[in-house]
């Protein structure tokens, strides 16, 4: 599995956050409680979803402790943030090179893929990963739960020191 490297400009997102772990993790609850009022954004740019995570620290999967919480999003692009609905934020992408990986299954199956990609991939890929926000990004090809669903895994990186 080899990704595309490529450069993010910076993507500015309208959704909604929590606070998450892997242990309790409430993805479900975010996405439940988001899709449903998605509409409500304005100036959204496509019908893309972003599921972003903000780790606390670049060696959070180094070091993984499954109740280690992290920030978790679920969020459309939006061309400008100046209407922003009730119970929703904004989070800006900064501008940055990224690891992209296709990935076609279930979601809930997607762990071995994960491995790779921060076991084996990036430990051998003479890149370091970036503190800067990780997201899937789902777009037409997504279908859930469904074994042909389709998205991509963005990981921020940079040129190892």
């Amino acid at each position: 599995m080899t990704p595309r490297i490529q450069t993010l400009p910076t993507t500015l997102l309208v959704g909604k956050k929590s606070i998450t772990s892997f242990a309790d993790n409430n993805t479900f609850e975010l996405w439940h409680s988001f899709s449903p009022r998605k509409k409500e954004i304005k100036h959204s740019i496509n019908d893309n979803l972003y599921s972003v995570e903000i780790y606390p620290s670049t060696s959070f999967f180094q070091n993984f402790n499954p109740t280690q919480v992290f920030e978790k999003w679920a969020a459309i692009a939006v061309s400008q943030v100046e209407e922003i609905p009730e119970e929703m934020q904004s989070l800006t992408l900064p501008e940055g090179l990224y690891a992209v990986f296709s990935y076609k299954g279930k979601p809930s199956e997607a762990m071995e893929t994960f491995k790779y990609i921060y076991s084996e991939w990036l430990p051998n890929s003479g890149y370091a990963m970036d503190h800067r926000p990780y997201f899937a990004l789902m777009g037409a090809k997504y279908k859930g739960e469904h074994p042909e669903s389709e998205e991509e895994f963005w990981v921020p990186i940079n040129a190892e020191q």
